[in-house]
């Protein structure tokens, strides 16, 4: 009758480091799926919302634009981030999120929702 060999317990540090970079994945395809829902709003505002509307169509459009460069924006800044973030984990360190891209991203988030909104309200 052969044994079988227990398996050894798993070694936490590299448990830890995957984890780590399992982490910076889910990171990454978050900042991927936000500019994917960008993209997504993009086309319904500028394109899908106008043909429902009635009223005037530029302003639905050039919010349609600006949702779409704000999903471009997105996909380049998280693709940015991914390789800062993989760089700093390969040199043992950590990559902090600029405050300054926080910012810009939220201001132009809240300037595309009130905008939205107002075109909405107001029925342009």
């Amino acid at each position: 009758m052969s044994t079988l060999a227990k398996p050894e317990p798993p070694d936490p540090d590299a448990d830890v480091k995957r984890r780590t970079w399992l982490a910076a994945e889910r990171t990454w395809l978050a900042w991927w799926r936000t500019g994917v829902g960008a993209a997504a709003v993009s086309v319904g505002v500028g394109r899908l919302l106008p043909g429902l509307a009635g009223g005037a169509l530029w302003p639905l459009r050039v919010l349609g634009i600006g949702y779409g460069l704000l999903a471009v924006g997105v996909l380049v800044l998280g693709a940015v981030r991914q390789s800062r973030v993989t760089a700093a984990m390969r040199r043992g360190g950590y990559e902090p999120l600029s405050s300054e891209i926080v910012n810009w991203l939220t201001a132009a988030g809240v300037a595309l929702a009130v905008g939205t909104l107002a075109v909405v309200a107001v029925g342009l």
